[in-house]
């Protein structure tokens, strides 16, 4: 007796590579869940509490080498806790080159 009750022979192996895609994307998508989540790249836009909100700061970093990096932790508008990476540019203005947020865990 076949195991799956299909005709055509050429449909199991698509069954088997669907039901192994749709395991692995369960997998994946739990791992952003298990306490932060992570943002990086060239579009990370500042967000209420960023240093960089509302424009460039006033002061510059001018004693810090050009492509140090320093991180800025803050809680955002709904209480959870941010992590930015900051890295300074030639003209010594300052991008935001990587963001994680600290979820609440409801098993705690």
């Amino acid at each position: 007796m076949p195991i799956l009750p299909f005709k055509d022979d050429a449909m199991k192996p698509a069954l088997v590579l669907s039901i192994l895609a749709l395991a692995l994307a369960g997998c994946s998508a739990s791992a952003t869940t298990v306490g932060y989540s992570f943002n990086s790249g060239p579009g990370l836009s500042p967000i209420p509490g960023s240093i960089t909100y509302g424009g460039q700061p006033r002061t510059r970093l001018t004693k810090s080498p050009v492509g140090s990096t320093f991180s800025h932790e803050f809680t955002n508008q709904v209480g959870r806790e941010v992590h930015e990476t900051y890295m300074i540019q030639p003209d010594r203005s300052l991008k935001i080159i990587d963001r994680y947020v600290k979820r609440e865990r409801i098993w705690d």
